[in-house]
């Protein structure tokens, strides 16, 4: 039997189906298509602003646009980059597509552990019932100063509750956290399934700012579990595996 779940390339058309929903739209960060007169208004309105590509994975080609004084720094991996005016980071960015679509989304200021930026994974697949359910929470932590939290990018998996407990949240914001993001997922899960009933998973990126909000910065459709195979206790990547097995997803 082959992987069978649906999957979908364009950040661009998955962010404008939760948008249509009021209950979820308030989750998702300001994000537009690139273009200059776009890269103008986001830059008046926010102090730093991620630009993404349509169709990337992996957070290779994410660019940091980050305000300071009356320049713009950009940072691409570990190399930054300072442009005076707009005009001179417009034509930067062009480049950096190479022909791509990209995207412009407000930065959230993530929380911290050790001084190291991290954002959260949720794990939504049907059961055999074809029910959304919540199957793993766990957290993605980036090195300090880095642009993406990728594991493939030297970032690290961890422990959702414990990872939280390090960065000075409260048990009682804990777990309203989690029920929040258990709801969300499930929520998530059901929009697209109005879209493509053949979905059967699903990986949300979502950002926990200082002050603990959520915020969906994006939705995957063939997320990857593998680095939870290095996880000290198996049991996510096993309970994940175990509803996997009946759309043919082996890993």
């Amino acid at each position: 039997m082959n992987y069978q779940s649906t999957t979908i390339k364009s950040k661009w058309t998955k962010t404008k189906w939760l948008l249509e929903s009021t209950r979820i739209k308030k989750y998702i960060p300001r994000t537009l298509p690139f273009t200059y007169n776009n890269l103008k208004f986001m830059i008046s309105e926010y102090s730093t602003v991620y630009f993404k590509p349509v169709s990337g994975a992996g957070g290779h080609h994410i660019v940091r646009i980050t305000q300071i004084g009356g320049s713009y720094q950009t940072q691409h991996k570990s190399v930054k980059k300072r442009y005076s005016t707009i005009d001179g980071l417009y034509e930067y960015l062009k480049k950096h597509t190479k022909g791509g679509d990209y995207l412009l989304q407000k930065g959230i200021k993530l929380a911290t552990v050790k001084g190291r930026p991290f954002d959260i994974r949720v794990m939504v697949q049907k059961t055999n019932r074809d029910v959304w359910k919540s199957t793993a929470i766990f957290v993605k932590i980036g090195r300090p100063n880095s642009v993406a939290t990728n594991y493939n990018q030297g970032g690290t998996i961890g422990y959702f509750s414990r990872t939280l407990t390090l960065a000075g949240f409260r048990k009682t914001q804990i777990n309203r956290i989690t029920e929040e993001l258990i709801t969300l997922g499930e929520s998530v899960g059901t929009i697209f399934n109005q879209h493509d009933p053949g979905f059967q998973e699903l990986g949300l990126d979502v950002a926990l700012d200082k002050g603990g909000n959520i915020w969906i910065l994006e939705v995957n459709t063939r997320p990857q579990i593998y680095p939870l195979k290095q996880m000290k206790d198996k049991s996510m990547y096993y309970r994940i595996l175990s509803y996997a097995k009946q759309y043919g997803r082996r890993k």
